[in-house]
């Protein structure tokens, strides 16, 4: 692991997203919440929620961070997918952007997993950090440069 001792501590906050594509009744289905599994949007965002504070045990040298926050939403803007977006908050040494990464992919396997059966053909997309705030290298944010 990278020392990150001698960092400050400060505010932080990350944010990402991904898609998960399906049928257009497969997505209908995740909204109405007529899965046989159950609320998939629920448990989506439960999944995410746990990952994010699970992430020093799943993605090696990552730190294990106290984190203060973590929102996982879920929403249907569009008939053939669903839009997961993470936010992650703490204060510490390091940045909380795998939690937050950790927290989209995990709740997209968990639609994913809860429709495989109604839907192979799925896929898991666009899984991205969007911004970060803190820390010594600065803020970051898509579409504006460093």
């Amino acid at each position: 692991m990278i020392d990150v001792g001698g960092k400050p501590v400060s505010a932080r906050t990350a944010r990402a997203t991904g898609r998960l594509r399906a049928h257009p009744e497969t997505i209908r289905r995740i909204r109405a919440g007529n899965l046989e599994k159950g609320d998939a949007v629920a448990v989506a965002r439960l999944a995410g929620i746990m990952a994010a504070k699970r992430t020093a045990d799943i993605v090696p040298l990552c730190h294990p961070l106290p984190l203060d926050a973590i929102t996982v939403s879920v929403t249907f803007d569009a008939p053939d997918s669903v839009a997961i977006e993470a936010v992650v908050t703490a204060v510490a040494r390091t940045g909380v952007e795998m939690e937050a990464l950790l927290a989209v992919t995990a709740a997209a396997l968990t639609l994913y997993d809860m429709c495989k059966s109604i839907d192979p053909s799925m896929s898991v997309d666009e899984v991205r950090l969007e911004e970060k705030r803190g820390g010594t290298r600065g803020d970051y944010s898509r579409g504006i440069g460093r």
